[in-house]
């Protein structure tokens, strides 16, 4: 973050806008001057080079069907909070000289607000909803950047790697579930270099805050909803059981110690969960219900490593098997040898990626994984859930 901003209060923008141009073309060409690109820039600028693109051209641009950009919109979360964002951005007073731009995980810009003379602008450069910004499609960039390095990222004029947005400013901010920590998107404000003001990333952050702020909001409500809806459904059925929405968040427990998420159910699939053991999830109007289909609570599971890594849990049921990435396996298998005592955060980013400095990374791993497993892997710290006996073999 100690990078994140790229001008200070009384900055000269035109000066430095020069500046940054002169800088960029002879960094680019291999040379040598003073003014050096920001650490950020220059690890962006060596990931793009990279890749084979070159400044005096523009990257891919092309934008996705209409009817897919509108799927992409209705499965994102962002759609319960882009109109709160977008009355927070424009509530400054010069908010027409700039756009504000939500993507999804990936870089594709989903939404796009701001003035018109400005989205003009942005057309020629193809900043358009359906568009990937990402690095490798588009050069450096505050949005593909802040994907990079999962950290806010401000850019200004030459810090650009294509010639083309030299005449822009970019402010973006990594936005996340507030439930899992998992990245949801990107919140960017551009606009033309000349008009950037020190306040906009602090106007991009707020924005951010209050969005995740509300994400979890909507989170609550709707599990309540689900509550409600569910208490006489499962009174009458008896017995210890789970309500859960689609994403496998728990809304009601009964005779079961309360757990707040296992994996997201499927018609006729099984689920494992501690306390239950295998369960055949049955849908309600809002989410599901969740009751054991087994005799047996505990539940055993063997991990195969190798170059398909595959699960297999049993309980007194026919044995269910999901296969794994490896990077999945490897964190079971770090929480199996990690034992109760489990792995916080830290730990599991050194053990993964060699240091601690891949926190969002490792939550978000864990996040998918739990997506797939559900509760057999407990949080605060990361371990395997009492109940559960892991093995791990070749």
């Amino acid at each position: 973050m100690a990078d994140y901003n790229a001008i200070t209060p009384g900055t000269d923008l035109a000066r430095y806008a020069r500046e940054l141009m002169r800088m960029h073309d002879t960094v680019i060409g291999g040379g040598r001057t003073a003014l050096q690109p920001r650490p950020l820039v220059s690890r962006s600028w060596q990931r793009v080079l990279g890749f084979g693109l070159v400044p005096d051209k523009s990257g891919a641009r092309d934008p996705l069907p209409p009817a897919r950009l509108e799927q992409l919109r209705a499965e994102s979360p962002l759609r319960l909070v882009i109109d709160d964002l977008a009355r927070v951005i424009s509530s400054v007073a010069d908010a027409s000289h700039f756009l504000m731009v939500v993507t999804n995980g990936d870089g594709i810009i989903l939404w796009r607000r701001g003035d018109t003379r400005v989205r003009r602008q942005a057309d020629q450069l193809g900043f358009s909803e359906g568009a990937r910004w990402t690095e490798d499609e588009v050069g450096t960039n505050a949005i593909g950047t802040a994907l990079e390095e999962a950290n806010p990222v401000q850019l200004f004029s030459g810090e650009h790697f294509e010639q083309a947005q030299h005449p822009w400013y970019c402010t973006a901010f990594p936005i996340h579930d507030p439930r899992t920590g998992e990245l949801l998107g990107i919140v960017d404000i551009s606009g033309p270099a000349l008009t950037l003001h020190p306040a906009i990333s602090a106007l991009v952050e707020t924005a951010v805050l209050l969005a995740e702020s509300l994400l979890r909001r909507h989170h609550e409500a709707a599990l309540e909803r689900l509550r409600v809806a569910a208490v006489p459904i499962v009174s009458a059925a008896g017995g210890p059981a789970l309500v859960v929405d689609d994403a496998g968040w728990v809304a009601h427990s009964a005779g079961v110690s309360t757990r707040d998420r296992i994996a997201a159910p499927q018609p006729d699939k099984p689920l494992a969960v501690p306390g239950l053991g295998l369960c055949l999830p049955e849908r309600l109007d809002l989410g599901w219900l969740i009751r054991p289909a087994a005799t047996e609570r505990r539940i055993n599971a063997h991990l195969t490593l190798g170059a398909k890594p595959v699960i297999e849990i049993r309980a007194d049921a026919e044995p269910w098997r999901v296969a794994l990435s490896r990077r999945h396996a490897q964190i079971l298998q770090q929480l199996a040898g990690a034992g109760p005592a489990g792995l916080t955060p830290y730990d599991l980013s050194v053990a993964l990626f060699g240091d601690g400095e891949h926190l969002v990374a490792a939550r978000a791993e864990v996040s998918r994984l739990r997506r797939s497993l559900g509760a057999i892997v407990d949080g605060s710290p990361y371990r395997i859930a009492d109940g559960v006996q892991l093995t791990v073999g070749a």
